[in-house]
């Protein structure tokens, strides 16, 4: 049965606090699977503040939370040190990245790899879930598609529980990605990361810092509502939707939605796709 689950990041302002506080109310609401946190972009609140927001949601908001851990910024010590907390707060579930780069912040020497720290956890924490995240148009600096699915054979092989996927705005881009994995032995379940690009400064962003594939239909959308915000949204949820049922239909193993922040986006996603679930829970009796 496929799943549905959100993402969040932590705010920067008490005004972000409180917004966050209204969107994780109406996120609950919506029924998820689960929340996953990221991290802060402030140094010294790397990790503390997505602790205290996966312990929030996870005993405020009563559903499971997922933490995000950049291996290049934690040392054993910095991991040894969230894993306890999370543990502390009943938070069992964690994403393991490699993290990206960030002039602010300062890499340490331990993890080298996300799988260098799926490793660690897996055979210091065994009660922890762990997820990886993978490239269904293989990661930037990777070789090839080739490269990519080897590297993740390791990351899986490590001890990742299951995999979320980077956006895409081309299903057929998962769909291949998926069939890759497949004939490579990789059998954990795939959760496709879907992002609803709800304005034009989200989809310049995008189309500047990513490799994702850009279907001609996205570029009309572009092309067409980018002096009109409203009927931008409006049509990049549509969009968002549209990737979902197609997603569903085909057996995607769930579903995750990159909302930032944005609980409007999300529930209005799910007000039209919710159907497709109950459609899954009938047929799964």
């Amino acid at each position: 049965m496929t799943t549905l689950s959100y993402e969040v990041f932590p705010p920067n302002s008490q005004v972000g606090i409180d917004h966050l506080s209204q969107v994780l109310a109406e996120l609950r609401d919506l029924d998820p699977a689960f929340i996953s946190v990221t991290c802060s972009s402030k140094t010294s609140q790397l990790a503390k503040e997505t602790v205290k927001v996966a312990d929030y949601v996870q005993n405020q908001c009563q559903v499971p939370a997922m933490a995000h851990l950049p291996a290049w910024y934690l040392s054993k010590a910095d991991i040894d040190r969230i894993l306890e907390q999370l543990r502390a707060r009943h938070v069992n579930r964690v994403l393991v990245l490699r993290g990206d780069e960030r002039p602010n912040l300062q890499k340490k020497d331990d993890f080298t790899h996300a799988n260098d720290l799926i490793v660690y956890i897996r055979q210091n924490y065994p009660d922890f879930q762990i997820t990886g995240a993978c490239y269904p148009e293989k990661h930037p600096e990777s070789l090839s598609m080739v490269d990519e699915i080897q590297h993740l054979r390791l990351k899986v092989a490590a001890g990742c529980d299951q995999i979320i996927t980077q956006l895409f705005l081309d299903n057929q881009c998962f769909y291949r990605f998926r069939e890759l994995c497949a004939v490579a032995g990789i059998d954990v379940p795939i959760i496709a990361g879907v992002m609803p690009i709800v304005n034009e400064r989200q989809a310049n962003r995008i189309l500047r810092t990513s490799a994702v594939a850009v279907p001609e239909k996205f570029k009309k959308i572009l092309a067409k509502y980018q002096d009109h915000p409203q009927a931008l949204k409006q049509a990049g949820i549509t969009y968002a939707i549209d990737q979902i049922v197609d997603l569903v239909t085909n057996d995607v193993a769930g579903v995750h939605l990159y909302t930032m922040n944005q609980a409007d986006t999300a529930r209005q996603i799910k007000q039209n796709i919710g159907s497709l679930f109950q459609v899954q829970c009938e047929g799964a009796k």
